[in-house]
């Protein structure tokens, strides 16, 4: 049986300054706080022999991949694939900014001069398509909220990506067989083109 370990990095700087982040170079890492989840996340998976982590562009998120698996010897990938919404102009903006432009325009507009969430559902799917198209028995993937939530409330049946779970734990790691995340992905693409 293969098993992919799907976890959000750990608390970042901007999490707490409430910033949205799209860039990856203008991540700001993690918080001591997110190095100590970090930590604990490596604790509860200490027990699997991880033989691959996949992150995102996001120092952040390879911050804490590198936290969870010190002192393995485990292969990293980073997959652009995976990383946050491209917010283009709200970068740098506040979460309730942020949700406010999501409240008044539908799933397949684009942010302005970024990329609608609908198109990084798509991305994401398709990054974890890949990664079921490996052949490693057990993967840790460390990146961010939304595509840690649209899988798995895609995995459940929901008819929304952004439901029944909404927000997810920093460092918390989700735990899928190849099946459950190819339906998963199947899930995302569905929910994206109907």
């Amino acid at each position: 049986m293969r098993i992919f370990i799907l976890s959000r990095h750990g608390e970042s700087q901007l999490n707490v300054a409430g910033l949205v982040n799209g860039d990856p170079v203008l991540d700001r890492g993690l918080t001591p706080l997110g190095e100590q989840q970090a930590v604990e996340l490596g604790r509860q998976i200490a027990a699997l022999e991880i033989e691959l982590a996949v992150t995102s562009r996001f120092p952040r998120a390879q911050a804490t991949a590198r936290l969870a698996l010190s002192g393995r010897s485990v292969p990293f990938v980073v997959d652009p694939g995976l990383d946050d919404v491209r917010v283009g102009a709200l970068e740098g903006r506040t979460i309730s900014e942020y949700r406010e432009w999501k409240s008044h325009n539908p799933r397949n507009q684009p942010f302005p001069g970024g990329e609608s969430l609908d198109a990084s559902a798509l991305r994401f799917a398709a990054s974890f398509k890949l990664l079921l198209e490996r052949r490693e028995a057990v993967t840790l993937v460390v990146c961010h909220e939304i595509p840690v939530r649209y899988v798995i409330n895609a995995a459940t049946g929901s008819d929304t990506l952004d439901r029944p779970l909404h927000d997810v734990r920093n460092a918390q790691p989700y735990v899928f067989d190849e099946a459950g995340l190819g339906a998963a992905v199947a899930g995302i693409e569905r929910l994206v083109t109907r």
